[in-house]
C-alpha cells in the first residue's frame, strides 16, 4: 500500500523523465545506426543517407533535460524517502525494465535466427545489435539497481557520467560524419544547384522538342505561358552557365560547387529518379566550377508533332 500520496509535481516529473528517456534513447540509437550505415553502407543505401542533424540536435537538448529532471527527483526523494515508493515511480520503473528487456531479448533472438538460418551477418548488423545491447542494457541495469536499492548517490553520479560519455561519443561521431553546420549548409547549396540544373535540362529538352533546335542561351527558355522562372545560383545569386558545343545535339550546364559529390553522403541526396532526363545521365561533380556535358538523342526525344 502506498505510504505517500502522489502529487501532480511527482507525476509530471516522472512523466517528463520517462518521455525524455525514451525519446533520448530513440534518438541515440537512430544516430548510432546512421553513423554505422555511413561507415558500412548497404547496396540499397547508395542514393540516400538519412540526415543525422535532427538526432544530434535532439540529444544536445534532451540530455540536459533528462539529467535535470533526474536531479529534481533524486532531491525530492532525499528530502522525503517515502517518495521512493510512490506508484508513478514503480510503474515507470517496471515499464522501462519491461520494454528494454523485451527489446534486448528480441535482439538476441534475431541474432540467433540469422545464425541458424544461414543469413549473411554483416558488420553493420552486428554493430547495430551491439549498440542496442549497450544502450538498452545500460538503461535496464540502472533501473534495476534503483529498484533493488543499490543505487547510491555515488553510483548515480557514475551512471550519469557514463550516460553523458556515451551521448558525447555518439554526437562526436555524428559531427564527424555530417560535418559542421557550415559544411551542411554548403552541401545543401550544392544539392539545390544540382536540382536547378536538372530543371534547366528539362526545359532545354522541352525547347528542342518544341522548336527542333537547342536554345542559343538560357534567356531563350523564359516563357510567361509556362510559368518557368529561370533559376539562379542560390549561393552567389548569379546565373548558371549554359554552353552550346560544336558537336551536334550537345550542350553543357555548369555551376560552382563547394564540395565533391562523394562528400555529400551524409546529407539527403537528390535522387536522379526525381527527374527523368537524358538516358544514363550522371550528376556526379567535383568541387569548383564543374560542367555537365549532355548529348541529346533526337530519336529518344523527337520534336513534338504540330497539328497545324
Amino acid at each position: 500500500m502506498e505510504t505517500h500520496k502522489t502529487t501532480a509535481k511527482d507525476f509530471f516529473l516522472h512523466l517528463g523523465l520517462l518521455v525524455s528517456l525514451y525519446s533520448g534513447v530513440g534518438f541515440l540509437l537512430n544516430l548510432l545506426f546512421s553513423v554505422i550505415n555511413s561507415a558500412y553502407p548497404g547496396i540499397d543505401s547508395y542514393y540516400y543517407t538519412p540526415s543525422m542533424s535532427f538526432p544530434v540536435a535532439a540529444l544536445i537538448i534532451l540530455t540536459p533535460v533528462l539529467l535535470v529532471l533526474g536531479a529534481f527527483i533524486a532531491k525530492s526523494e532525499s528530502a522525503d524517502p517515502a517518495k521512493k515508493d510512490i506508484w508513478v515511480k514503480r510503474w515507470s520503473t517496471y515499464l522501462t525494465m519491461f520494454v528494454t528487456g523485451a527489446v534486448i531479448v528480441g535482439d538476441l533472438i534475431t541474432v540467433l535466427y540469422y545464425f541458424l538460418d544461414g543469413k549473411d551477418i554483416t558488420t553493420a548488423f552486428l554493430l547495430k545489435i551491439v549498440a542496442v545491447l549497450v544502450v538498452l542494457g545500460s538503461v535496464f541495469a540502472y533501473f534495476w539497481s534503483n529498484l533493488n536499492g543499490s543505487l547510491t548517490p555515488t553510483k548515480r553520479k557514475m551512471w550519469q557520467v557514463g550516460a553523458i560519455a556515451i551521448v558525447l561519443v555518439a554526437i562526436v561521431l555524428g559531427f564527424t560524419v555530417i560535418g559542421s553546420p557550415r559544411t551542411q549548409r554548403l552541401l545543401r547549396y550544392d544539392g539545390q544547384k544540382v536540382a536547378d540544373l536538372q530543371n534547366i535540362q528539362g526545359q532545354v529538352i522541352n525547347y528542342w522538342q518544341s522548336k527542333k533546335s537547342l536554345p542559343p542561351n538560357l534567356e531563350s527558355l523564359k516563357d510567361s505561358l509556362s510559368y518557368f522562372n529561370l533559376p539562379v545560383d542560390p549561393q552567389t545569386k548569379e546565373a548558371y552557365t549554359y554552353k552550346l558545343s560544336e558537336k551536334a545535339y550537345t550542350f553543357e550546364l555548369c555551376a560552382t560547387f563547394n564540395r565533391d559529390s562523394r562528400l555529400a553522403s551524409a546529407s539527403p541526396r537528390i535522387s536522379n529518379a526525381m527527374y527523368v532526363g537524358i538516358e544514363n545521365e550522371n550528376w556526379t561533380y567535383k568541387s569548383g566550377n564543374f560542367c555537365f556535358i549532355r548529348t541529346l538523342d533526337p530519336d529518344r526525344y523527337p520534336p513534338f508533332k504540330s497539328d497545324l
